[in-house]
């Protein structure tokens, strides 16, 4: 497997990111109106869940993240 520098798919997707950026002059809510406007546009329906509160659960016993009991 290629490295992630030289695989042409993923400097392809890069590309076509930094271009859709550029043409917000970098602006995410600009960008994120246009995803919007897109949804709209596109007819279909896009399920919206209700926004979750984040829990502050690190205790060592719980925590699965790597090297989170060190």
């Amino acid at each position: 497997m290629e490295s992630r520098e030289t695989d042409p798919i993923i400097a392809e997707l890069r590309s076509i990111r930094e271009a859709y950026a550029a043409r917000f002059d970098y602006d995410v809510e600009a960008m994120f109106r246009d995803i919007r406007a897109r949804q709209e546009a596109s007819g279909r329906k896009y399920v919206r869940l209700p926004a979750r509160r984040a829990t502050d659960d690190r205790s060592p016993e719980t925590s699965t993240r790597r090297g989170a009991n060190r």
